[in-house]
C-alpha cells in the first residue's frame, strides 16, 4: 500500500516561503482532473490516491532508465498538505529507443487505425509517436487487467499519452529492490517462490502470460513479490505462441531460483500452469 505522507517535495522546494499560486520548475498541475474515466485506474480508487484538482505533481528525479522507457519519481500533493509518491513511466519514441519488441508479442493484437499501423511500419515521425503511445496504453491495460485478476502489480493510477502513472513501491524515495538484487538464497527463497508461482498461475487463470518474466521484473517489497513491466503481456487465447511465452516465463524464473540454491521443477510447474488455464 502506498501510504500518504507529508509533502516533503514542497517543503524542500519552497522552504519556509509562502506557497506560490502556480507550479514552478519541475512541477505541473495534477493531470488527474483532465483525464477521462477510461484513462484512470480501476475502481474503487485507493484511499491514498490524491485526486484533488488543486494538486501539483513535483518531479523528484529518475528511478530507472530502460531501453524503451524511463521511470521518474513524482509527488502528487495539494501544496501544504499530505501527498503521495507515484512512479511515472514515460515511453520514448523509437527514434530515441534502442529496443524493438518482437512482432510475436503483437500477434492477436491490432491497431484500430490502419493509418496508425502503416505509420508505425514506416517508422515515420508520426509512427514513432504512435508506437510510444501504443506501448504505454498496452502497459496500462495490462496493469488494469492484472489488477482485476488479483495479480500483485503496482496500482495503475492513470495514463496520459506516453506516460503511465502507477503506485510507487519503496521505502521513502528508495524503490523496492528487484528480486535479482536481493541476497536471498536456498531455503530463504521458499516464500518468494511460492508467491511467484501464484503470480504465474494467476496470469494463466486470467488467460494471459507476462511474456518476459524474470527476477529482474519482480520486486520484493515488505516481503511481498510484485510484478512489473507488463506492456508485452500475451493473450493466451489469441496469440498462437501464447503457450510458448508462458513456458519461457516458467523456465526463466525456475532457472533463476535453482541457480540460487532453491531447486524447482520447471516442467511440472508449466504443466500445472497449463491446467490453470482450463
Amino acid at each position: 500500500m502506498n501510504d500518504r505522507r507529508p509533502s516533503q517535495a514542497f517543503e524542500e522546494y519552497f522552504g519556509l516561503l509562502e506557497m506560490p499560486d502556480e507550479p514552478g520548475p519541475d512541477q505541473r498541475w495534477s493531470t488527474w482532473p483532465s483525464s477521462a474515466p477510461t484513462e484512470r485506474g480501476p475502481l474503487p480508487h485507493p484511499d491514498w490516491l490524491v485526486t484533488a484538482s488543486a494538486a501539483w505533481d513535483t518531479e523528484l528525479g529518475i528511478v530507472k532508465t530502460g531501453k524503451e522507457a524511463d521511470v521518474f519519481l513524482i509527488e502528487r500533493a495539494v501544496p501544504g498538505e499530505s501527498g503521495v509518491l507515484l512512479a511515472a513511466k514515460r515511453y520514448r519514441g523509437t527514434d530515441r529507443s534502442d529496443f524493438h519488441r518482437s512482432g510475436r508479442y503483437e500477434e492477436g493484437r491490432r491497431m484500430e487505425s490502419s493509418r496508425d499501423f502503416r505509420a508505425v511500419q514506416k517508422k515515420s515521425a508520426y509512427g514513432r509517436s504512435v508506437a510510444a503511445a501504443h506501448w504505454a496504453l498496452a502497459e496500462f491495460d495490462a496493469l488494469t487487467r492484472a489488477w482485476h485478476a488479483g495479480v500483485p502489480v503496482p496500482y495503475p493510477v492513470q495514463i496520459t499519452g506516453t506516460e503511465v502513472l502507477m503506485e510507487f513501491l519503496g521505502d521513502d524515495r528508495t524503490a523496492a529492490p528487484r528480486l535479482a538484487q536481493t541476497k536471498l538464497r536456498g531455503d530463504a527463497l521458499a516464500e518468494p517462490f511460492a508467491q511467484v508461482r501464484d503470480i504465474l498461475f494467476s496470469f494463466a487463470r486470467g488467460g494471459f502470460a507476462h511474456g518476459d518474466l524474470s527476477a529482474y521484473n519482480l520486486l520484493l517489497h515488505n516481503d511481498r513479490v510484485i510484478v512489473i513491466d507488463l506492456p508485452q503481456v500475451v493473450d493466451l487465447s489469441f496469440n498462437p505462441a501464447g503457450a510458448d511465452f508462458l513456458y519461457r516465463d516458467v523456465v526463466n524464473v525456475c532457472t533463476w531460483f535453482t541457480r540460487r540454491g532453491y531447486d524447482v521443477d520447471a516442467e511440472q510447474m508449466f504443466a500445472e500452469a497449463l491446467a490453470e488455464m482450463w
